[in-house]
């Protein structure tokens, strides 16, 4: 146990660094570490990022590395044995080693897998086979225990669905709003404490609906003569289900095996992405947290996208230019008698799964915690 969190740790402090790649170019050699050796001899479990955060000192200039290197055809794909060498002014080569083992990957799945959350995004779910109602007409339907499913016509028992939940709906300018067992919104609900957060900004469109992933069911029988629900029997590795639930068939992969952290393209940055949410928390979230982004495929965001969260600069009020001021001290919004400040940083994400105008990134490291309504930038930003 204590080895696969040492890997873990390695492999988050790897993204970290990654997620720090600068478009500028610098020379290498000019930023090796004085006691760097001649050579090194890949081992399992590295990456030339890695590598480079052992020798250089700056260790997110491992394209330096590769750039400088044309034995490396693609620097996710070196293998142990291979020896690289750390010569002094650009004379970095790479003599290949044996390929007896396979070649070294990025991050793998299994390194961050159980930090992520499995949840989707639809415009629609209304046709969805739907959960309604338990086993012996309980609120909710448990672990080994029978649901009662409309909609799935034809099915055949051994089938396995996924069981998901119509959780929210995000917007691009308004709010996301919460939903009730049906998938509407929740009648009387006030959205009054929002109001202290910052405005996400752009067009005021409709984002999709967040699918919460409760558990798998297995179907037991189809319908029958007698019954047109569908049974199924809830698996012993989610949540419970309840009425209004929706079923789609398991995705077997929902995950890419390894991720290749990169700078987000120009499109995903001119997009002006922010956080639409985070996930089982109500507003904040921190390292290991998921959150919802409002950028996706459509704007070029795909897996292994790395992002810096900053926190939007509140408008103060000037104490000392008016000391008498009615007005709030700190506002989201621009007024008479604020100033707007500097925004600041918070943290690192790494994008694990995209939709097309949402996608769900990993908090990696950061300074201060990450809130619904912080602005999302190049890895390397300054401010």
């Amino acid at each position: 146990m204590a080895g696969r969190l040492q890997r873990l740790s390695r492999s988050l402090r790897t993204v970290c660094a990654v997620a720090l790649l600068t478009v500028t170019t610098y020379a290498a050699a000019q930023q090796m570490r004085g006691d760097h050796p001649e050579t090194y001899v890949v081992v399992r479990g590295d990456t030339l990022w890695g590598i480079a955060g052992r020798f250089l000192d700056r260790p997110w200039l491992w394209p330096e590395i590769w750039q400088a290197n044309p034995q490396i055809a693609n620097p996710h794909l070196i293998y142990p044995g291979d020896v690289i060498s750390l010569a002094y002014l650009n004379r970095v080569t790479a003599q290949p080693g044996p390929r007896a083992e396979a070649p070294i990957n990025a991050i793998a799945l299994s390194d961050i897998e159980p930090f992520l959350k499995n949840r989707s995004i639809v415009f629609d779910f209304e046709q969805l086979p739907y959960v309604v109602a338990a086993e012996d007409s309980r609120l909710r339907g448990s672990a080994e225990r029978a649901i009662y499913v409309a909609g799935l016509a034809g099915a055949q028992p051994g089938q396995r669905y996924a069981i998901q939940r119509a959780a929210t709906e995000f917007y691009g300018a308004r709010r996301s709003r919460d939903l009730d067992f049906r998938g509407k919104r929740i009648a009387g609900e006030s959205d009054l404490w929002r109001q202290v957060l910052p405005r996400l900004r752009g067009q005021d469109a409709f984002l999709g609906y967040e699918m919460v992933q409760m558990g798998v069911a297995t179907v037991v029988r189809g319908p029958t003569t007698d019954s047109e629900m569908a049974t199924l029997t809830v698996d012993n590795n989610g949540f419970e289900a309840r009425p209004g639930d929706r079923l789609v068939p398991v995705n077997p992969q929902p995950y890419d095996l390894q991720f290749f952290p990169h700078p987000p393209v120009a499109d995903a940055l001119a997009a002006d992405p922010q956080v639409l949410g985070v996930a089982d928390m109500l507003l904040t979230g921190g390292p290991r947290d998921v959150i919802a982004i409002s950028a996706g495929r459509a704007s070029g965001v795909d897996n292994g996208t790395v992002f810096s969260i900053w926190r939007e600069g509140p408008n103060v009020v000037d104490r000392v230019r008016y000391p008498n001021s009615s007005q709030m001290t700190e506002a989201p919004n621009a007024g008479s008698r604020r100033d707007r400040m500097p925004d600041e940083y918070a943290a690192h994400a790494m994008v694990f799964r995209t939709f097309d105008h949402v996608s769900y990134a990993l908090v990696m490291e950061g300074t201060k915690p990450v809130q619904t309504g912080y602005r999302l930038k190049h890895p390397d930003a300054p401010y």
